[in-house]
C-alpha cells in the first residue's frame, strides 16, 4: 500500500493566556490546501485522515470535498507541540529571535517533550492504519513533527526532528504487508509553483 503524509499548510500566529494554541490556517495556508487539493485530486486515494489540529483539519477539507470523502480524526498524528500555549511560524520566530529559533532548531524542542514517546505513538498509529488498507493509498494530513519521525523510523535513524518538511508538501512511502517500508519521494511541492511561499514549522 502507499501511504501519503501531506503537512498541514501555513496556521495563524496563536498566543494566548490560558489553554493550549490550535491556530486556523492563515489566508496563505488556505491557499496552498487549495493547491495540493487540487493536485492530489487526480490520484486515487482510497482514504482520507487528518490530525484533529485545526491547521490540518482544514488543510484536509478541500482535497475532501473536491474528492468526496470524508475525513476521519486520527489522535495518533497529532504533533508534539499540542499542549503549547503559543503557535509562531518558524520564519517569525527566526526574523525575530534568532538565538530561540537556533536552540529550537539544535534540539530545544526536547524540553519538556519525550521525542521517544512521540515517535512511538505516531509509528504505532501509522503501521495500524497500514494494516487497515492493504492494496490503497490513503492521505494523512498531519505535522512536520509527524512527517519527521515517521521519515527517521522508516530510515532506521534515532527518533528526531532532521529535515523540514514545507508547508502541504506531500511525502510518500511504500509500506509492504511483510513489513518492508521505502520512501517514494519527501516534500513533493509541485503544485506551490508561482506562490510565494514562508518558512516551516511543525
Amino acid at each position: 500500500m502507499e501511504l501519503v503524509l501531506v503537512r498541514h499548510g501555513l496556521p495563524e500566529r496563536v498566543e494566548v493566556e490560558t489553554g493550549t494554541a490550535d491556530p486556523p490556517l492563515s489566508t496563505l495556508g488556505r491557499k496552498q490546501a487549495d493547491l495540493v487539493a487540487e493536485w492530489l485530486i487526480g490520484e486515487r486515494i482510497d482514504a482520507v485522515y487528518a490530525s484533529p489540529m485545526q491547521r490540518a483539519y482544514e488543510t484536509a477539507q478541500p482535497y475532501a470535498a473536491l474528492a468526496g470523502k470524508e475525513i476521519t480524526i486520527e489522535e495518533g498524528v497529532i504533533e508534539f507541540d499540542r499542549h503549547a500555549s503559543s503557535y509562531v511560524p518558524m520564519e517569525e520566530l527566526k526574523a525575530q529571535d534568532y538565538e530561540a529559533w537556533k536552540a529550537f532548531v539544535d534540539g530545544g524542542y526536547n524540553e519538556g517533550i519525550d521525542i521517544h514517546q512521540f515517535h512511538a505513538t505516531v509509528v504505532n498509529a501509522l503501521e495500524r492504519l497500514i494494516a487497515a488498507h492493504p492494496s490503497q493509498r490513503i492521505a494523512i494530513f498531519c505535522h512536520g513533527g509527524v512527517v519527521n519521525v515517521w521519515t527517521a523510523h522508516v530510515l532506521g535513524l534515532t527518533p528526531s526532528l532532521f529535515f523540514e518538511p514545507a508547508y502541504t508538501s506531500i511525502h510518500r512511502y511504500l509500506c509492504a504487508r511483510t513489513g518492508e517500508r521505502n520512501i517514494v519521494s519527501l516534500n513533493e511541492t509541485g503544485h506551490l509553483r508561482g506562490l510565494a511561499t514562508e518558512g516551516s514549522r511543525q
